[in-house]
């Protein structure tokens, strides 16, 4: 009886720590003692090109991305409230595009505050998350970071995750390329420039009306 009862522990134990290195998303990934602002540059890989973003965020109220100074995206959300406000500027081509985040679920675009200030985007169905004890590629991030690898139906993504920052300073494929590097970030005070909407000149565009009217 005490050897079948210590089988039975170890059976437990080690099913424990099987189940404890699978981790959950929002507690790994937690905004939680983040800097009140922050501006960061990074460059992405999509469709086979190279992308430049910067990001500009204070707080949970205001968060402006640029990319390829082409696209400007302001979003703005009252404190203390779910409901934000996006502001679309296509810069090239001189057009402002209004839209409230209701209406780009209504037309199938599920995005939140998190991924759009912190360039990782939440897992819609089953994952896995795990930690990992060394670095899984050679490129070294900005600065230091502990690794993840995260399994979403059998496509893993490698992020190197900043405690200080509170962002991924670099995410690799599973088979080690670079698809997203963090270059340069600061969280000294951003002046209030940093929010200005210029917009003079340009087409404005009510998504809004649009959608509802659908």
């Amino acid at each position: 009886m005490i050897v079948t009862r210590a089988f039975l522990l170890a059976g437990i134990m080690a099913a424990a720590g099987s189940q404890a290195a699978d981790l959950d998303f929002d507690k790994t990934f937690s905004s939680k003692g983040e800097a009140r602002q922050l501006h960061y540059s990074a460059t992405y890989l999509a469709e086979g090109r190279t992308h430049a973003v910067q990001v500009w965020r204070d707080g949970e109220q205001r968060l402006k991305r640029r990319t390829d100074d082409k696209l400007e995206t302001h979003i703005f959300k009252p404190a203390g409230q779910t409901e934000w406000q996006m502001v679309v500027l296509d810069l090239p081509r001189q057009i402002r595009t209004d839209i409230e985040r209701t209406n780009l679920y209504r037309i199938g675009h599920f995005t939140d505050w998190f991924s759009m200030a912190h360039a990782l985007t939440r897992p819609t169905g089953p994952y896995r998350l795990t930690a990992l004890k060394q670095a899984p590629v050679a490129d070294a991030p900005l600065g230091p970071c502990r690794w993840y690898a995260l399994d979403r139906a059998g496509t893993v993504s490698n992020v190197c995750w900043s405690g200080q920052l509170r962002l991924p300073l670099l995410i690799a494929d599973g088979g080690g390329k670079t698809l997203w590097r963090v270059t340069s970030a600061s969280t000294a005070a951003l002046p209030r420039a940093a929010f200005a909407l210029n917009d003079a000149g340009f087409v404005h565009n009510n998504a809004n009306a649009d959608i509802q009217t659908d």
